[in-house]
């Protein structure tokens, strides 16, 4: 069970920053042995990977703290992070780490079921980021982006060693998203009542 939630981590991370993870698992791999990739996902671990994933993601986080380029940036990246998260569901869920010594066992006959389940994880985080970040911006002109930002690269980056290191710990991350969404969901619809209220009252007079 702790691959699941191992690459469970991992994809949802991807949701937020697509790059941290990989990056993670490929230097941990290379420099440590605190986690070893499967012979398919071993290239996480090359030189060369590691640095274009580290140029990506210094592109990806001076993007995503200006506001209005944050939005173009979260169009972009609707492929990009889905994308990123199967990969690292696949690599995670595979990997042999210091609480999972037989990964092998779990989707030996259904390889396929990490990788998608990452994507749609992965998607999913990515979706509600970027829902509440148009919110962020507008709320606070512009200024809170690079604070959001900063917010989940940091999230994304601890839940990615979280999620190699103490899979059991992804659960409250987990239920913590789960609350954002429904006080996200609620903060919009309390916000869409208050215009209409508004609207009727200006047409009213």
């Amino acid at each position: 069970m702790f691959e699941v939630l191992t690459g469970t981590g991992l994809a949802a991370s991807a949701g937020l920053n697509a790059y941290i993870p990989l990056i993670t698992m490929g230097l941990l791999a290379r420099y440590t042995d605190l986690i070893e990739l499967p012979s398919g996902w071993q290239w996480l671990g090359n030189g060369w990977v590691v640095l274009i994933l580290a140029v990506l993601l210094a592109v990806e986080v001076v993007a995503d703290k200006v506001p209005v380029v944050d939005h173009v940036n979260d169009v972009v990246q609707t492929v990009v992070r889905p994308t990123a998260g199967g990969l690292a569901f696949g690599a995670g869920a595979g990997s042999e780490t210091v609480t999972v010594s037989d990964p092998d066992t779990f989707f030996s006959s259904h390889q396929w079921v990490p990788v998608v389940s990452g994507v749609v994880i992965a998607l999913g985080v990515h979706l509600l980021k970027s829902a509440a970040r148009p919110v962020v911006n507008a709320t606070t002109a512009g200024f809170g982006a690079p604070v959001a930002s900063t917010a989940e690269d940091a999230t994304s980056a601890v839940m990615s060693v979280v999620a190699i290191l103490l899979p059991v710990l992804v659960l409250a991350f987990l239920l913590g998203l789960l609350a954002f969404l429904f006080w996200f969901l609620r903060r919009r619809s309390d916000r869409r009542r208050e215009r209409q209220a508004a609207r009727a009252a200006g047409f009213r007079v």
